[in-house]
C-alpha cells in the first residue's frame, strides 16, 4: 500500500515538471492511447468477422411447458430452408421491401446518419434505444449479433454494417437479408414464408401476396395473419403498397387492386394446445427477448397454465357456445386466474382456434369489448370509498333524465324496462339496476371513475372526455384481462396484483433468465383457511373494508334475487361473489366471479360485433351457465372462503326500505354491514306534509321539468303522506299515484 502511494506521488510531480508543450503532446497522446484501449476492449476485441454471413448457426427449438411440465407447443425454425437467388426473388418483391423497411438501400453506405441521430435522440432524451436501421444494418443483427438492445451493439452494428456495404454489393446483401430474415413462426427465409403462407413460391406470388410478406420482418409475430390480430396484417399490406405508390414503384390503380384481392391463406398445421395462451405468450417472450432468441434459442419456457384447467374450459366453451346458435351466438370465451398471485390458469381465446371462417384466433381475452354492467362494482366502490353512500342508502329508481350540456337528455332504462322505486345500494347493485348506477356515477363525476378504475388495472380508460354517464353501464370498451384485474383487487382485499403467465425461462445452458417468486405460490390450497397466510404483494388501490362489502354484496343471493331468482350465478354451498354484464345493444354478454383464490370471467358473443338475441338481456344465460361450469370444476376439493371482515366493518340493523335506524317506527329490519364511522343516525320517519293535486291525488312537486306548464296554486293541498328522498329528489311520495309521471330532470 505504501508502494503504491509513493509511486503516484512520483508520478505527479514528475507530470508537474514537465514544460507545457510536452504536456499537451503527451496528453494527446494518452488520450487516444485510452480511445484505442477502449474501443478495443469494449467494442473491436469480439466483433464477428462480416464474413460470417454466409455460415449459419444450427437453430435449436424452444418449449412452452404448461406449470406441470407439459409440453404445449414448440417453437422451432425450419432447417430444411430453401434458399432462394437473387434473380428468383420478383422485382416487386424486392421492391416492396425496399420501399417498407429502407427506401435509401441503394443510396446510403450500409447505414442512413438520419436513422442513427433519431436514434441517438431516442437514447438521449427518452432513454430509450431506437432503431433506425437499414436493411444492412437488421441482417448484420439477426446473423451476427446478439439481440440486447445497448449502445455497444448499436456501435458494433454500425461497424459492421460499414464493412459488410464495402465487401458485398446491394443485390447481395438484400438477397442474403430476404433468405435470412424471420416471417414468423417457423418461416425463415421468403421462400418458406411464400410456402407457409400461400402454398407456392415466391416466384409465384401476386401484388397482394407479395406486400402481405413484405410488411412481416418488421414485427412478424404482431403482423402475422395467423396471431392474435390478424386485421394488423392486412393494415400493414396497406401500408407496403402505399409506400410502393409513393416510390414510384407500382400505380394507384395496381394498388387499389391489390388491396380488395382476397389472400387465401393456408391452414396453420401444428401440434399446439391452448393454442391462444400459446400465441400471447410467445408475443410476450418476443418482446423480451427478440424474435429470433425465441425461435431459435432453445429456450424452456413453464408457464402458468394448468392444462387440465384449460382443457376443461376449452371444452365448455365450444359446446356452451354451440347450444347458443338459435340466439345468434356465434362465440365465446374464457380465463381463469388466481387473484393472490396474478397467474393465469387458463385461456380460452375463442370457441375454436382453427375456425377460419370465424376468426377463431383472435383472442377475445385481450380483444376491446364493451362490458355492460359488469364494470358497476368499480363505480359503487369509488362511492363507498369516498363516503357518498353505504349499502343502506337509498335511490329511487324512478324515470330520470340527466341534462348535458350541448347534448339531448341522457334517460337511461332498466334491462326489464321497469322501475323499482326505492332500493338501496345493496339491491341496486345486486340486482343490476340502471339508473341508480347512472345516478352513481353521477354523484361520483367520470374522472373519479376513470382514475380509479385505471389504478385498478382497467387501462383502455384514458380521455375522461371521451365518455359520459353511460361509462357505468359500460359504455367503454375494456379486456377481459384488464377486467380479471380490476376484479381481482376485490379478491385481493383491495391490492392490485397484475397478471402473470410466466414462472420461468431458461435458456438452452439451464441459466435461468427470469423467475417468478411469489410466496403465495407454495400455499398448499387445499388446506386454506381464513385468517389465511396469504401475503399479497402489490400497490393498494382500495380500502379492504370497501372491498370486503363490495364482495360480500356480490355473494348475497337475496340480494340480486329480485333481477336473477335461482340461477347460475348460485354456486350451492359455496361464496362466491359474482357480477353479470351484457350491453344494451347485445352485443357482449359476460359474467365475471372470484373467490379469494380463484377467479373467472366468460363472454360470449360474435366477433363482428352483430347483435344476439334479446333473450341474453338478463345475464344469466349465455356466459353464465359457462361461468358456472368452470367455477364448479375450478372450486373443486377446494375449502369454501368467505371474504374475511375487516376490523374497520361494524353491522347494525336498519330499516329495510329507508335504510335508516328503527328508533320506535317498529319497521322492518335487515342487517347490514358498514364502514366503520357511517351507521346511519337518523332515525325512520316516513311521514311530512307535502303537496298534493287535489283532483289527481299525485304529487305536485315531484315533476322537475322546466317546460311542464305550472300547477293553480286552488288545485294543490297539503297532505301527510309516506315520503323518501335520495341525492336527485328531495321528495318522492310512497303512497301516491306514480302512473304517468314526467322524469325527473338532473342537471
Amino acid at each position: 500500500m505504501k508502494k503504491k502511494k509513493v509511486s503516484a506521488h512520483f508520478l505527479l510531480v514528475a507530470w508537474e515538471k514537465l514544460p507545457p508543450q510536452k504536456k499537451d503532446r503527451y496528453g494527446l497522446t494518452v488520450i487516444f492511447s485510452l480511445i484505442i484501449i477502449f474501443a478495443y476492449f469494449f467494442i473491436l476485441r469480439d466483433l464477428p468477422l462480416p464474413t460470417k454471413l454466409t455460415t449459419r448457426e444450427i437453430p435449436q427449438t424452444t418449449k412452452i411447458l404448461d406449470r406441470h411440465g407439459t409440453l404445449l407447443y414448440n417453437i422451432y425454425t425450419d432447417q430444411n430452408r430453401t434458399m432462394v437467388k437473387f434473380e428468383e426473388i420478383p422485382l416487386k418483391l424486392r421492391q416492396a421491401t425496399i420501399a417498407i423497411e429502407d427506401r435509401e438501400f441503394y443510396r446510403h453506405g450500409g447505414f442512413a446518419f438520419s436513422g442513427i441521430i433519431r436514434a441517438l435522440r431516442e437514447i438521449v432524451l427518452h432513454r430509450q434505444l431506437q432503431g433506425g436501421s437499414t436493411i444492412t444494418q437488421q441482417l448484420v443483427k439477426s446473423a451476427l449479433l446478439t439481440p440486447e438492445r445497448t449502445v455497444q451493439r448499436k456501435i458494433k452494428e454500425a461497424l459492421l454494417s460499414y464493412f459488410v456495404d464495402k465487401i458485398y454489393s446491394k443485390d447481395q446483401i438484400l438477397e442474403m437479408y430476404l433468405n435470412q430474415v424471420s416471417y414468423g413462426g417457423t418461416a425463415w427465409g421468403i421462400e418458406a414464408a411464400s410456402h407457409t403462407y400461400f402454398g407456392k413460391s415466391v416466384k409465384d406470388l401476386s401484388l397482394a401476396e407479395t406486400a402481405l410478406l413484405a410488411g412481416l420482418p418488421a414485427a412478424p409475430t404482431y403482423y402475422s395473419p395467423y396471431g392474435t390480430h390478424p386485421e394488423l396484417a392486412k393494415a400493414r399490406q396497406h401500408e407496403v403498397l402505399r409506400r410502393m405508390v409513393e416510390d414510384g414503384y407500382i400505380s394507384s390503380a395496381e394498388a387499389e387492386t391489390a388491396k380488395k384481392q382476397k389472400l387465401n391463406y393456408l391452414p396453420l398445421k401444428t401440434d399446439i394446445k391452448a393454442p391462444h395462451f400459446v400465441m400471447y405468450v410467445k408475443e410476450q417472450l418476443i418482446q423480451k427477448y427478440g424474435a429470433k432468441l425465441v425461435e431459435q434459442g432453445g429456450l424452456k419456457v413453464t408457464t402458468t397454465l394448468d392444462l387440465a384447467l384449460q382443457e376443461f374450459a376449452q371444452k365448455t366453451v365450444a359446446s356452451e357456445v354451440a347450444s347458443l346458435k338459435d340466439l345468434r351466438v356465434k362465440n365465446g370465451a374464457a380465463l381463469i386466474t388466481r387473484p393472490p398471485t396474478g397467474e393465469i390458469l387458463a385461456m380460452v381465446g375463442s370457441k375454436d382456434y382453427f375456425a377460419e371462417d370465424e376468426d377463431g384466433n383472435v383472442n377475445v381475452t385481450i380483444s376491446l369489448r364493451q362490458p355492460g354492467s359488469a364494470i358497476k362494482p368499480l363505480n359503487y366502490a369509488v362511492g363507498l370509498a369516498s363516503g357518498q353512500i353505504t349499502l343502506a342508502s337509498l335511490f329511487l329508481d324512478i324515470p330520470t333524465c340527466f341534462a348535458i350540456a350541448n347534448q339531448p337528455l341522457y334517460c337511461p332504462v332498466n334491462y326489464d324496462g321497469k322501475f323499482h322505486g326505492p332500493v338501496q345500494t345493496r339491491f341496486a347493485l345486486g340486482n343490476s339496476y340502471n339508473i341508480p348506477a347512472v345516478k352513481m356515477l353521477a354523484l361520483n363525476k367520470v374522472e373519479t371513475l376513470i382514475a380509479t378504475a385505471s389504478a385498478m388495472g382497467i387501462s383502455t380508460f384514458k380521455d375522461p372526455s371521451r365518455y359520459g354517464l353511460s361509462l357505468t353501464l359500460g359504455g367503454g370498451e375494456v379486456t377481459m384481462t384488464d377486467m380479471a384485474t380490476a376484479f381481482g383487487v376485490f379478491a385481493n382485499t383491495g391490492i392490485r396484483k397484475d397478471l402473470v403467465s410466466l414462472l420461468k425461462v431458461e435458456n438452452n445452458q439451464g441459466k435461468t433468465l427470469e423467475e417468478y417468486k411469489d410466496p403465495n405460490l407454495k400455499i398448499d390450497l387445499k388446506n386454506l383457511t381464513f385468517p389465511s397466510t396469504l401475503q399479497i404483494d402489490g400497490p393498494r388501490v382500495l380500502k379492504n373494508e370497501v372491498t370486503f362489502l363490495i364482495s360480500h354484496l356480490l355473494l348475497d343471493q337475496n340480494a340480486r334475487s329480485a333481477a336473477f331468482g335461482e340461477s347460475y350465478l348460485n354456486i350451492p354451498g359455496r361464496a362466491v361473489s359474482v357480477k353479470t354484464g351484457t350491453t344494451d345493444d347485445k352485443k357482449d354478454n359476460w359474467t365475471i366471479g372470484f373467490t379469494p383464490n380463484f377467479l373467472v370471467a366468460t363472454w360470449v358473443g360474435n366477433n363482428d360485433s352483430t347483435a344476439m338475441n334479446p333473450w341474453l338481456t338478463s345475464g344469466v344465460t349465455g356466459a353464465a351457465p359457462i361461468w358456472y361450469k368452470i367455477m364448479r370444476v375450478v372450486l373443486k376439493d377446494q375449502p369454501d372462503l368467505w371474504p374475511q371482515k375487516p376490523d374497520g366493518i361494524v353491522g347494525a340493523n336498519i330499516c329495510q326500505l329507508s335504510g335508516k335506524l328503527p328508533g320506535d317506527s317498529n319497521c322492518p329490519t335487515r342487517f347490514e354491514y358498514f364502514l366503520e364511522g357511517t351507521v346511519p343516525k337518523e332515525v325512520e320517519n316516513l311521514k311530512r306534509q307535502i303537496l298534493i293535486e287535489k283532483d289527481t291525488q299525485r304529487q305536485a312537486i315531484f315533476i322537475q321539468d322546466p317546460q311542464a306548464p305550472p300547477i293553480p296554486l286552488e288545485k294543490l293541498e297539503m297532505k301527510e303522506k309516506q315520503v323518501v328522498s335520495d341525492p336527485f329528489t328531495p321528495e318522492y311520495c310512497l303512497d301516491c299515484p306514480h302512473d304517468g309521471d314526467r322524469p325527473v330532470i338532473v342537471k
